[in-house]
């Protein structure tokens, strides 16, 4: 190496080094020391360095945040460990309740906990290898999730690298390591004022170096802050664009973008509050592992608290409950979790949620409005529903002008006049709800309402509507039905099924409309899912609606030919049979080998499956007797979709439930197979596989370092298989 070269990586270097520092000093703790014109300077001399000797360029240089052409789609990523959600608690008796819950399930008088704002954002993973950025992926489906590696590298909260300094023996603060966040029981981590000092801080001069792991995962929650929500907002109105409803929307929105120059325009931000060492959690304790990461140089809530008991928990809640309005971005509750690992271990998770945590959601937002009218709108599966067309109210950061009212009942029920104020309630994601009628405010003057019926007659597509005995929806029944094919194409596209990307609102709603050439009025390109397989013999067709280049035509028909070989149980779920969901679709491919098995099966066969039961067996049933919908099966099977399940599924017969109704319990590494595998092995022959071990389980397979549902299933007296006694059962 040149003297030169040694003279260039050493000046690279510093000025990396510096920009790192005065990243954090800006974005991590608010207090920058350098204005940003000399910020400027700096990042300016280093970009030029770089583009004149490209071959010194580090993936962790601060100038990579932003790099590269725009993504063509995103791939999926596999979680090393399942990123699962957490059950919610809507008051403080249920949340006294899981208390007790968790107190007896370790057998304790008092239980530690951590308490941390609930962010109202996206879940993301960002994995560390050598200690540099090497993978951003979403929460997705908690088991699967979306490389999202380019937009989340924009984040400038997010360190590119993890300080070497981090695995070292603390020695003292020093000026180019953050300070410990100051702990507090309540403290405001816009003034960093605390209410109450906690003095349960570790020391970090206690801590000894830590062993530097191959892969480190930081989990943390992707939020939009307020004022830059507003900006967005603001330059979509000048634009004539589509306004975002509220800030959480924004963010998700944000990172699907497959352009991450754009995501970095829209200023995303971080808190990390979750680290796994080569997927294990790697300290006694989680807030040991919350202040390793400020340490690490990663932006963590200074709002935490570690909480001696629940009493102390239900303070903080109802401190923050008083105080959210404040702060510079939303949250939707808290977030209370077990400290200590070991305790979370033994409490261990359901299929869905882990027993050592909970959110607690801070009571639904109300607001007053008038109400203008109803109208009625068509689901996916038919069913109509009354809509409440209101005086636009802004209600928990989304102005909301409509709102549901389930049913012509529920109207009743309420006893709702057009013209009456009304008090609509949204809570989180649940769409808005009329919930009472604010009477104090009649004026006498409000149109009859009580008389109110359900449209006879669709109002999408004027077929009769019907009612089954015992149930409140009226539903249209017809399956060409225009707005069930527009809702059915967006579930028929959408990942779980057919995954074909690029097929959005906008571009369904064009391809069901009629449409206007030369002064004809033309019928929609795609009256069903089957018309999807024949756009590529209408190209020029497709080439002439609104906004479609041949780019963006011609890549959404490779993606609608290449779903012509999904898995049988995505078609099944894409098809939108009512009470058929993504595990009822797998279970039914595991019992049926082809489209036309399950086509003609009697609904006694279908309810004597396990987990299928008899109202999901009449659904499927009467889909199928249905002969638009046999025409559309005939018609997609024509196209060359696979309506087949794998090689090697077995059909109807019995050979494929030798475990029905069996559940079992996985634990430990086995020594060939896979979780994954083991599993998929055990749902193919008719069995179930849970999370937790309960008095409802037959068998526990058990590999290597197997956990404490080891312990469990000896005390209940479950029956133990290793892997060789699982493969002779499925034999």
């Amino acid at each position: 190496m040149t003297k030169k070269n040694q003279t260039l990586e050493a000046e690279l270097k510093q000025l990396r080094e510096e920009i790192r520092y005065h990243d954090e000093r800006y974005y991590l703790h608010s207090d920058p020391e350098i204005s940003d014109f000399e910020y400027d300077q700096l990042m300016n001399r280093l970009k030029a360095i770089e583009a004149e000797h490209p071959q010194l360029i580090t993936p962790d240089s601060p100038t990579q945040r932003v790099s590269g052409r725009p993504a063509e789609g995103f791939v999926e990523y596999r979680h090393r460990r399942p990123m699962l959600s957490l059950d919610n608690t809507y008051s403080m008796d249920d949340l006294r309740e899981w208390d007790k819950r968790v107190r007896k399930g370790v057998g304790l008088e008092q239980v530690e906990y951590v308490t941390e704002l609930k962010i109202d954002g996206l879940s993301i993973s960002a994995i560390y290898e050598k200690n540099r950025l090497t993978r951003g992926v979403t929460r997705g489906d908690g088991v699967v999730g979306d490389d999202v590696t380019q937009n989340i590298r924009t984040i400038r909260s997010l360190p590119l690298r993890i300080r070497e300094e981090a695995f070292q023996q603390p020695t003292g603060t020093k000026k180019e390591k953050p300070p410990l966040a100051q702990p507090s029981l309540f403290g405001n981590p816009e003034t960093g004022e605390s209410l109450k000092k906690s003095g349960k801080t570790p020391d970090p001069s206690h801590q000894s170096a830590i062993p530097e792991p191959d892969e480190i995962e930081v989990r943390g929650e992707v939020y939009l802050p307020n004022e830059s929500f507003r900006k967005i907002n603001e330059a979509r109105a000048e634009q004539g664009l589509q306004l975002f409803a509220n800030p959480r929307n924004a963010a998700s929105g944000t990172m699907k973008l497959l352009d991450s120059k754009t995501v970095a325009e829209r200023q995303l931000d971080l808190f990390c509050y979750d680290l796994l060492f080569d997927g294990r959690k790697p300290f006694a304790s989680h807030w040991q592992a919350l202040e390793w990461l400020v340490n690490a140089g990663f932006r963590v809530n200074d709002a935490r608290a570690l909480c001696d008991s629940i009493d102390e928990v239900v303070q903080y809640c109802e401190t923050w409950g008083e105080k959210r309005d404040a702060l510079g971005y939303e949250i939707d509750g808290v977030v209370v979790k077990v400290n200590k690992v070991a305790l979370q271990d033994e409490l261990g998770s359901t299929s869905k949620a882990p027993r050592w945590a909970v959110a607690y959601k801070y009571p639904a937002r109300q607001a007053t409005t008038k109400l203008l009218g109803i109208t009625v709108q068509v689901g996916r599966i038919g069913t109509l529903t009354p809509v409440a067309e209101l005086e636009p109210v802004f209600l928990a950061g989304t102005t909301v002008s409509r709102a549901s009212l389930h049913n012509d009942e529920q109207i009743k029920r309420l006893g709702v006049k057009i013209g009456d104020y009304v008090l609509v309630e949204k809570s989180g994601e649940i769409i808005p709800q009329v919930v009472k009628v604010v009477e104090s405010k009649r004026t006498g003057r409000e149109r009859e309402l009580q008389d109110f019926v359900m449209p006879k007659d669709c109002p999408a597509c004027g077929e009769p509507v019907v009612r089954q005995p015992g149930e409140v929806a009226w539903r249209c029944v017809n399956a060409t039905c225009p707005a069930k094919i527009k809702a059915g194409l967006k579930q028929f596209a959408s990942r779980p099924a057919m995954r074909i990307e690029g097929l959005g609102e906008s571009l369904i709603e064009q391809l069901t409309s009629n449409r206007l050439i030369d002064g004809q009025t033309l019928p929609p390109l795609v009256r069903d899912f089957a018309d999807l397989y024949h756009l590529s013999e209408r190209r020029d067709e497709f080439l002439a609606l609104e906004r479609m280049g041949a780019k963006s035509v011609d890549n959404l028909l490779e993606q609608i030919e290449a779903s012509k070989q999904n898995d049988f149980h995505r078609l099944l779920f894409g098809l939108g049979i009512r009470h058929v969901g993504e595990r009822t679709a797998k279970i039914l491919a595991g019992n049926f080998a082809s489209i036309d098995e399950l086509m003609n099966a009697s609904q006694s066969q279908l309810s004597s499956i396990f987990e299928i039961g008899s109202v999901v067996a009449a659904a499927i049933v009467e889909w199928f007797n249905e002969s638009r919908n046999r025409d559309l099966i005939a018609r997609l099977k024509e196209a060359g979709v696979n309506l087949k399940a794998a090689t090697g599924a077995k059909s109807g017969a019995a050979a494929s439930r030798k475990l029905e109704g069996k559940q079992f319990v996985l634990t430990g590494k086995l020594p060939t197979l896979s979780r994954d595998e083991a599993r998929q092995m055990i749902e193919s022959a008719g069995g179930r596989v849970t999370s937790s071990v309960t008095k409802k389980t037959n068998f526990v397979v058990v590999g290597e370092e197997a956990g404490s549902k080891l312990d469990k299933a000896k005390e209940l007296g479950i029956t133990l298989l290793d892997e060789e006694s699982l493969l002779e059962m499925l034999a």
